[in-house]
């Protein structure tokens, strides 16, 4: 089973998100800003992980970076789900590391979508 974390600092968003996709088969964690994410990527391997950008105590950004540089999350797949969508925050995205980015309202069909892309 893959396993995805999710890291929000909404609780409904973090519920929505893991109902999705543990629907759809993945083994979720959730997260509830960066720096708990980071410290659960430290608790075993992920398939994909999934940010919000906004949060406490270290946003997505600063969370993706820290990631990448961790041994084994070279090139993992790293969702950004947000209600941004400037231009200049997808590329610090992208820059940190983002495989994607969907803003926020998700559509469950197509965050799954995505999902069976990004996860094999």
């Amino acid at each position: 089973m893959k396993r995805i974390l999710t890291v929000d600092d909404s609780a409904s968003v973090r519920q929505m998100v893991s109902f999705t996709l543990r629907k759809a088969g993945y083994e979720v964690v959730e997260a509830v800003d960066g720096k708990d994410g980071l410290a659960k990527v430290g608790s075993g391997k992920f398939d994909l992980i999934i940010t919000d950008l906004n949060m406490p105590n270290m946003d997505g950004i600063e969370m993706m970076a820290a990631i990448r540089k961790l041994p084994g999350y070279s090139f993992t797949p790293m969702l950004m789900l947000t209600t941004e969508s400037q231009v200049e925050r997808k590329d610090a995205g992208r820059k940190a590391g983002a495989t994607g980015w969907i803003v926020k309202p998700f559509d469950a069909d197509k965050l799954i979508a995505v999902m069976q892309k990004l996860v094999k």
